[in-house]
């Protein structure tokens, strides 16, 4: 009898064994040396739960192993003691004393001064690239097998090809036009049936999409980019996945979404999150609520789902060698859980940047989320960086209102003088514009002098300039629709009639525009009195704003004019700043000026003034 009960055993156990499988383990591998010595394991595959995890490895420990509502995942919590080595040890997956799965995990060596990577900063210009509609470097990745989306470059919202080789390809002239640094939309995979061109759906947190190419490829990127001592900045989206996204179909616990499966989609009312007479009806489904019907809304306040994209993001800094990231959709998460996450990667990363969305036209709501402030309701934030909507907004309406008391240029003055309420607002991404809204030169009625101004304030003003792809070439587009604001740089696909890369076809306003951005720009690298001079602006005045950046060393003027006619301004008003300066040049039109009492301004033109 007890021998018939012993084969039965192993039998079931046997038959246990072979519906067991094990297909992810996230992170995939990890590091010694960092700062946190905690490292939990997301482990995938049928009947995993129904296993006991063992393995011998000095200096890892073994904390917890966490079975939840699905019996196919295993959360693993592992401690990683101050001495343990690089290396490789086997985690064992055993139903008795049968070993059924096993997973060769790796630590791997942090690299050299990793925890001590500067992030960018205001010495920064970046270039912001919609990857699949910059350059085609392997037109081979197009279509690849297992991708829902097959390529379609006539469809405006479809695959068109561009891809990391691209823009690997492409960096000498990045760096020729003067950008120092490089904002990806996301590049990690969006297997999704259509529209997944944009990367804001993701389905593989560990996975760059095939096709815009590989892990390795984007590792490559960032080698590359730091050859030429350029820095690199990933988009990282922690709010959503992709409806398709592969846990979907077999959600680890119940509370792995919000709102799910009876979809509510979000008010968008980002208020809500510093509102003090908010409703908890208002603020749940602003929190809770999904972006979009494909976009599923991840649950923060989980601690799983907390751990995991804490550690995600960590992976890809050290992985790649990232030195920023750009946070999609910044209020809509937990924003406690946002919080922590802030200051783990900067436990990482002391000199690390992460700038975050918070698409408000209202600077208080901005100022909110940024390390340093105290709020009314006691909420710490550690955010370092935010995109400066209300600046955007405010230059776009200066150019295009006639001047009055009240409009016009002084929109700007006035935008700036709300820095009182940031707590580092020289630490704030200003922009023209992005991959979300119409273009800039769009948005002035494709005035080519009130584009050059426009880039002139954002490129010598407080804060870190981004501009957005083809803006050098005056890519523009028909309507408001994102696929066409997105459209294909030119020349980045062979047969382009266009190439701003060789300049062929391009008409002599495009080539003029391409040398005002990169002569300004690469003037601007070396200025340290750009990038952290103090700035003094002065009320506009005769259509006429007029601006000083200065430390102890120099001091540099900018004159914006936006009259149909040239104008003649007196500096008399001017003295506090210009006293012990005499004359200067103009690094725009590379003129001397020999006399800077009274200063010669074109019509609607900005003039830089590196003063003598």
């Amino acid at each position: 009898m007890k021998q018939i009960l012993s084969l039965l055993i192993i039998l079931i156990t046997l038959n246990i064994a072979a519906q067991t499988s094990l297909e992810r383990v996230e992170p995939t591998f990890w590091w010694t040396g960092m700062n946190s010595p905690e490292l939990q394991l997301l482990v995938y595959g049928e009947n995993i739960s129904s296993t006991d995890v063992s393995f011998e490895y000095p200096g890892v420990e073994l904390v917890a192993v966490t079975k939840v509502k699905s019996p196919n995942y295993l959360f693993i919590d592992l401690k990683l003691t101050e001495n343990v080595q690089p290396g490789s040890f086997e985690i064992q997956f055993k139903i008795g004393k049968n070993i059924v799965q096993t997973y060769l995990y790796e630590l791997k060596a942090r690299e050299k001064n990793s925890a001590s990577r500067k992030g960018f900063n205001s010495s920064d210009v970046i270039y912001l690239i919609t990857p699949d509609r910059f350059v085609n470097g392997n037109p081979q990745n197009d279509w690849v097998e297992g991708m829902k989306e097959q390529p379609n470059r006539s469809d405006k919202d479809g695959r068109h090809g561009g891809d990391i080789r691209g823009i690997i390809n492409s960096l000498d002239y990045l760096q020729e036009m003067g950008f120092t640094a490089v904002w990806l939309n996301p590049v990690l995979e969006n297997n999704m049936t259509q529209v997944s061109y944009h990367g804001y759906s993701t389905t593989d947190f560990y996975k760059v999409d095939p096709r815009y190419g590989t892990n390795a490829e984007y590792r490559e990127l960032n080698d590359e980019l730091d050859k030429r001592g350029m820095k690199l900045i990933m988009d990282m989206i922690f709010n959503h996945c992709g409806s398709e996204h592969w846990w979907m179909e077999d959600l680890p616990m119940s509370d792995w979404l919000n709102n799910y499966p009876d979809i509510k989609i979000t008010n968008h009312r980002h208020v809500v999150n510093m509102d003090p007479h908010v409703s908890e009806y208002d603020h749940n489904t602003m929190v809770n609520g999904w972006f979009v019907p494909t976009m599923p809304d991840l649950n923060q306040k989980n601690p799983f789902m907390a751990k995991y994209l804490i550690q995600n993001s960590i992976w890809w800094i050290e992985f790649v060698g990232l030195e920023g990231i750009r946070q999609d959709t910044w209020p809509y998460p937990d924003k406690d859980m946002m919080a922590d996450w802030t200051l783990k990667v900067l436990a990482e990363y002391p000199n690390f940047n992460i700038v975050g969305e918070e698409w408000s036209m209202n600077p208080a709501m901005v100022s909110y989320w940024q390390k340093g402030k105290n709020n009314a309701d006691g909420y710490k934030c550690y955010l370092p960086s935010l995109m400066d909507f209300p600046l955007q907004e405010a230059v776009s309406k200066g150019l295009n209102e006639d001047e009055s008391w009240g409009d016009g240029l002084v929109k700007i003055y006035e935008s700036i003088a709300n820095d009182f309420i940031y707590p580092d607002a020289d630490n704030l991404v200003i922009f023209p514009d992005n991959h979300d809204m119409p273009r800039f030169y769009v948005q002035v009625k494709e005035d080519v002098d009130f584009l050059k101004i426009g880039l002139a304030y954002f490129l010598t003003t407080r804060g870190i300039p981004q501009i957005y792809y083809g803006t050098e070439v005056l890519m523009t587009h028909p309507d408001g629709e994102h696929g066409k604001i997105r459209a294909d740089f030119y020349g980045g696909w062979e047969g382009d009639k266009i190439n701003s890369f060789s300049g062929e076809g391009l008409t002599d306003a495009q080539k003029d525009m391409q040398q005002y951005i990169s002569n300004i720009q690469n003037w601007r690298k070396n200025k340290e009195v750009i990038h952290t001079g103090k700035l003094v602006h002065f009320v506009p005045e005769d259509g006429i704003y007029t601006y000083f950046r200065f430390n102890d060393d120099e001091a540099v003027m900018i004159i914006l004019n936006k009259n149909e006619t040239d104008k003649v301004l007196t500096t008399d008003r001017f003295k506090e700043i210009i006293s012990n300066y005499s004359k200067g040049n103009d690094i725009i039109s590379s003129t001397k000026i020999s006399d800077i009492s009274e200063i010669n301004i074109s019509a609607k033109s900005a003039m830089i003034i590196d003063l003598k």
